[in-house]
């Protein structure tokens, strides 16, 4: 293994951080089969993908010493040094930078720059055509100019994915069930890993909007895919995921080294690693659209009181929520009007009216736009 580390823009006089990532296998690209990059807790706060992430370290290192690692894998398991570094009154706000009220994951720069760049240049060959995008975006990117630490941040981690083959992203949200999310095309290659994980959801989307870390590398490849037509045939140069690595208080050694393992899992039967993987796991539960799934506003203020667990199988009709007005006694109860599992639920019990509550799967799409949340 070796260490590389990045400094990052310094905001104010005296102060200074820098994004620290280790890099296992071959050092040359040319001896590897592929790169694999993996980052934690690019929402500061999530404590659960950074314990992922340190286990991931230790087992990498063990295979390491003993010759296994076939291919090129940057772990970050600090992906956001920034805003771990962000506390109000004792209360940690990893998710947006305090400076710009900019969450750390969207409005990643696009990688593909202008697509008109590319006319004439791909030919018959998918993999000199692979080439040839990818120098294009590494081009792109050293023509931006960060000017902030949130935009040296979010450079410093293209730089280092962008070539990727394969990008994991390893996040949690705030109550929730193990769950993740990818693009259409690249679901039939990550089956295996939900399956490992024993994901209980995979959403699915081609563009969710809000260009987060992930789709700002599948994104722009399936965005080239459809301009480049059948006579210049162009693969998917990098397929990523989102693991969300259940709720921000799942901290333990166990489901962390479990995850671990299961990505590791995943990485053996890409050849990435020697050995033999795990035979497969039956799949949980089979993928939903992402636009498919319900998310459930508060529509009152007061005590919110859960009537379902995450993980639940819930049917249509459902009670999910009751909100209670301390002061009225008056209890609205929120229903599910969609069959799915109930994935993910906000941790704080009392909310103010619009409040997003939490979300369920759903097989039939009923939302368009920005299918995230902010």
């Amino acid at each position: 293994m070796h260490t590389q580390s990045i400094p990052l823009i310094s905001p104010a006089i005296g102060t200074r951080r820098e994004l620290a990532s280790f890099h296992f296998g071959p050092r040359d690209a040319a001896d590897a089969r592929q790169k694999i990059y993996i980052q934690a807790a690019l929402h500061a706060d999530e404590t659960p993908a950074m314990l992922v992430g340190v286990m991931l370290r230790r087992r990498l290192l063990e295979l390491e010493a003993a010759g296994d690692i076939e291919a090129q894998i940057v772990l970050v398991p600090v992906a956001n040094p920034v805003g771990l570094a962000q506390h109000v009154l004792g209360q940690f706000v990893g998710r947006f930078d305090l400076a710009s009220g900019r969450n750390f994951n969207r409005s990643f720069p696009a990688l593909a720059g202008d697509p008109s760049s590319l006319d004439g240049a791909l030919g018959p060959n998918a993999q000199d055509n692979v080439a040839t995008v990818r120098k294009l975006m590494r081009e792109t990117l050293a023509q931006q100019k960060p000017r902030t630490e949130f935009e040296s941040l979010q450079h410093a981690l293209l730089e280092l994915s962008l070539d990727s083959d394969v990008v994991i992203d390893l996040h949690c949200s705030l109550e929730a069930t193990l769950h993740l999310y990818t693009s259409d095309e690249a679901w039939p290659q990550f089956e295996p890993l939900a399956r490992y994980l024993g994901a209980e959801a995979s959403l699915i989307a081609t563009d969710s909007g809000g260009q987060a870390f992930d789709e700002a590398h599948s994104l722009p490849w399936w965005t080239l895919q459809q301009q480049a037509g059948d006579a210049s045939p162009l693969p998917p140069g990098t397929i990523a995921a989102t693991i969300e690595c259940r709720g921000q208080r799942d901290v333990s050694y166990e489901t962390a080294g479990r995850d671990a393992e299961a990505i590791i899992d995943f990485l053996r039967a890409r050849g990435a690693i020697r050995g033999a993987a795990r035979p497969l796991p039956p799949l949980v539960r089979a993928p939903t659209p992402l636009a498919g799934s319900e998310q459930f506003y508060a529509p009152a203020s007061g005590i919110l009181v859960h009537r379902a667990a995450t993980g639940d199988l819930i049917r249509a009709g459902d009670a999910l929520f009751d909100i209670v007005d301390p002061l009225t006694d008056e209890t609205c109860t929120v229903h599910s009007q969609t069959e799915g599992i109930f994935y993910m639920r906000r941790a704080i019990r009392f909310v103010t009216a619009g409040a997003p509550l939490g979300r369920v799967t759903g097989t039939r799409p009923i939302r368009t736009g920005v299918l995230l949340g902010a």
